[in-house]
């Protein structure tokens, strides 16, 4: 039964890092669908281009100057709760995880560090942006 306790909190310890992983992709995944969206929208060098194609066509002052300004993004209240649910998970899994610690059983912590490695090992092993 012990044997079954490390493999299982080894296991829990790797589904710390999956939802880790998750949440983090899960972020990047809206934020890709919102930067879709707005690049189907007209840019500010659009704007002025027609303008200065067709006089007629000037842009408004509040739509370019909105353009220029720094994007910000706030998901939506679905967005929002998926996000949270997954927070709340890590959370829970994380604080389960340092309970365990405190049973002070070394047998306990080191199966804790081998699960944070090996779900290191997996789930952060992704491509990285270079300097």
């Amino acid at each position: 039964m012990f044997a079954g306790s490390c493999i299982g909190v080894m296991l829990l310890v790797i589904c710390l890092e999956a939802l880790r992983r998750a949440s983090s992709e899960y972020d990047a995944y809206i934020m890709r669908a919102h930067m879709k969206n707005a690049n189907s929208a007209p840019t500010a060098a659009s704007l002025l281009q027609d303008a200065s194609d067709d006089p007629s066509k000037t842009p408004s002052t509040q739509s370019t100057t909105s353009l220029l300004q720094p994007q910000t993004f706030t998901p939506n209240l679905f967005q929002q709760l998926v996000r949270a649910f997954l927070h709340m998970a890590q959370f829970a899994v994380a604080y389960i995880v340092m309970l365990l610690a405190m049973y002070f059983n070394g047998y306990l912590i080191i199966c804790i560090f081998i699960g944070a490695f090996i779900g290191a090992f997996i789930f952060s092993w992704h491509s990285m942006a270079l300097p």
